[in-house]
């Protein structure tokens, strides 16, 4: 499948899903403790990079409201229209984040929630040394995903078919370090979305800056 095609086909997912991905995470304890580690972190008027941002809840809108400013990126054209209305403190844009420039620390911080999976490990290894040289020193990178031993696996995800890979933990570590980010804290839990097709599936957050 062409890069194209993925991207069509990631975008076809979550414009079906839309606002039911939302209800489905939105009582994930531990990603709303990884928003108030970075929220720590950030010096007032910080700018952040909210990759994946879906319905702009909870990440874009905790984070606006806080005084930051966002700037949201996601393929699924269906995400971006409701995260703009939900959020109108942030700003959002419809485009593949691999296809987005990125300056050398022009973000102070960068959000990861889930949205590497349906990138090839090549691509998620690229994309993570892009978004680490992104951040100054001192800067903030919160990675989230299913660490899973897993390439190029069909599945379904909450009644959509999904093509997903990922790294193992160990693996997902020695990534993010060799692209010059350190893991300051993590953490591991079960968490099962609320949708009557859901099964409980294992998160892995890493809280890593650039020191």
């Amino acid at each position: 499948m062409s890069g194209e095609d993925e991207k069509r086909r990631a975008a076809a997912v979550f414009d079906a899903l839309g606002s039911g991905y939302e209800k489905a995470f939105a009582h994930s304890e531990a990603h709303h403790r990884s928003l108030e580690w970075l929220l720590g972190r950030l010096a007032p008027g910080s700018r952040v990079l909210d990759v994946g941002s879906g319905t702009g809840r909870p990440t874009a809108e905790t984070l606006a409201r806080a005084g930051h400013e966002v700037l949201g990126v996601d393929v699924s054209p269906v995400m971006v229209a409701l995260a703009a209305r939900q959020v109108p403190e942030a700003t959002f844009r419809c485009v593949d984040v691999r296809e987005l420039p990125l300056e050398n620390g022009s973000f102070h911080a960068v959000c990861v929630y889930f949205s590497l999976l349906q990138m090839d490990r090549a691509e998620q290894t690229a994309l993570v040394g892009r978004l680490a040289r992104a951040l100054p020193a001192g800067g903030s990178l919160v990675l989230a995903t299913v660490p899973l031993d897993v390439e190029g696996v069909d599945a379904v995800f909450m009644g959509q078919p999904v093509r997903v890979t990922s790294f193992a933990r160990d693996d997902l570590v020695g990534t993010v370090a060799g692209a010059g980010l350190t893991v300051l804290a993590e953490e591991s839990v079960l968490f099962t979305p609320d949708h009557p097709e859901a099964v409980p599936e294992p998160h892995v957050f890493l809280y890593c800056g650039r020191e």
